[in-house]
């Protein structure tokens, strides 16, 4: 078999060691596999780098485990071409597993150039992805700070989630602390309703009639507090993101034209930005790129039949991300994405449209990004402009199943170019 890198190296990395299989030629031209094992502090690291050197080394193909992988790729960047390989793609034949053996075995696929490295974006992406990443940690936290006021509010009789939308808005918030100051009268505490929530406060009064026990009013005290300290982080996190993208003439001009596609925040093109980039060069197409992020439907072919097309592992965070942003832009009025998401679901259900409208939404994001254009509204009527025959035989197709005779009658002068044929029916 063809060798392609003639020195290279294979890392079976772990927490306290990594097994470093070295692969070279000695003065005769024959080929030479050494194999040490290195700690995972940094002067353990460096010497590894040093022993690397030493031996030539142009390529290291570096086993992807946990963060476990990172120390090593930082103390190696720039030394050496490092190649993060995904595990499950250089699985060895099971039998005889050793750590020796997969070192070994990570650098002969890399010398034969049988695996695929995993995009590693450049320093300054990964540290506003790590800066994302918490972000997200942090809000999802909140998320569960706030289910557990739900839960308890729930054991005292108290209502309000049912009527208020947020119970942690204003209103939300200032009937809190009013409940736990002592306040139990219901009227009262419906009075601190705010905006269009005093419409509802009949319903409120009749929610907030229940008893709160010293014991859930200390929960709930607690509870709100680490809301308000994890609000507070998350305020910091958003400031330090938009001055590391403001920092960036690039990240911020993209963030900018993301933030004009339907379903997109401003928080959201930051974490798109932070996944995946401003250089879409590194994508073959849009189609890779959906790929990658998880977002392509997979391929399961035997026997000339098709089965599940479930989609394939991706970038969970950016998944995420455009899943929530599927769900807001399929909310949006005479949007070409609502429009979408509606057409599909009425066939496919909820669910399958809205990964459909997360996929549409990404491959938007890599040409948005790719072009340095805004987003183009394309209108509510798109698809159904894009083919108005198939339209009117629906239509028809409909009211011959509610029972009507439709008889099609082409009205030339006032039918716009490639328009439908006007309908004429009865009873």
């Amino acid at each position: 078999m063809e060798i392609v890198f003639e020195r290279c190296a294979g890392i079976d990395v772990h927490k306290r060691t990594v097994v470093v299989c070295r692969l070279m030629r000695d003065a005769q031209g024959a080929r030479l596999a050494e194999t040490q094992t290195f700690g995972t502090t940094t002067g353990e690291l460096l010497r590894l780098s040093d022993w690397l050197a030493e031996g030539g080394c142009t390529h290291v193909g570096l086993e992807s485990t946990g963060e476990f992988w990172k120390p090593v790729f930082n103390l190696l960047e720039g030394t050496c071409e490092v190649w993060l390989l995904n595990a499950a793609h250089i699985k060895a034949v099971p039998g005889r597993k050793t750590d020796v053996k997969d070192a070994q075995w990570i650098a002969e696929l890399l010398a034969h150039g049988l695996v695929r490295p995993s995009f590693i974006p450049p320093r300054p992406q990964r540290e506003l992805r790590d800066l994302t990443r918490y972000r997200t940690t942090f809000v999802r936290a909140r998320a569960t700070l706030v289910n557990r006021v739900h839960k308890a509010l729930e054991d005292a009789n108290l209502k309000l989630a049912s009527v208020a939308t947020d119970i942690m808005g204003v209103s939300g918030r200032a009937i809190l602390a009013a409940l736990l100051a002592g306040e139990a009268d219901p009227a009262v505490l419906a009075e601190l309703a705010k905006g269009p929530l005093r419409k509802k406060r009949p319903q409120l009064e009749q929610a907030l009639r229940g008893h709160l026990r010293p014991h859930q009013s200390f929960v709930l005290t607690e509870l709100l507090a680490q809301i308000d300290c994890v609000e507070e982080t998350i305020a910091r996190f958003t400031a330090q993101i938009q001055a590391t993208c403001a920092s960036e003439a690039e990240e911020a001009e993209v963030v900018a034209l993301l933030d004009t596609i339907p379903g997109l925040s401003q928080a959201t093109a930051q974490v798109v930005v932070a996944e995946i980039g401003t250089d879409m060069t590194r994508f073959p197409s849009a189609a890779a790129l959906a790929a990658w992020a998880g977002l392509a439907p997979g391929n399961d072919e035997s026997a000339g039949r098709q089965r599940s097309g479930r989609t394939r592992k991706g970038n969970v965070w950016l998944r995420t991300i455009l899943v929530q942003s599927a769900q807001a832009a399929a909310h949006t009025k005479h949007t070409a994405l609502a429009a979408r998401y509606h057409r599909i679901a009425a066939r496919r259900g909820h669910k399958k449209a809205v990964v459909a409208l997360a996929h549409a939404l990404l491959v938007i994001i890599y040409h948005v990004i790719a072009r340095r254009q805004p987003y183009h509204e394309l209108g509510e009527n798109y698809f159904q402009r894009l083919d108005p025959a198939a339209r009117a035989k629906r239509l028809v197709h409909q009211l011959t199943h509610l029972g009507f005779e439709v008889q099609l009658r082409a009205q030339q002068a006032t039918m716009p170019s490639g328009g439908a044929p006007a309908l004429a029916g009865g009873s």
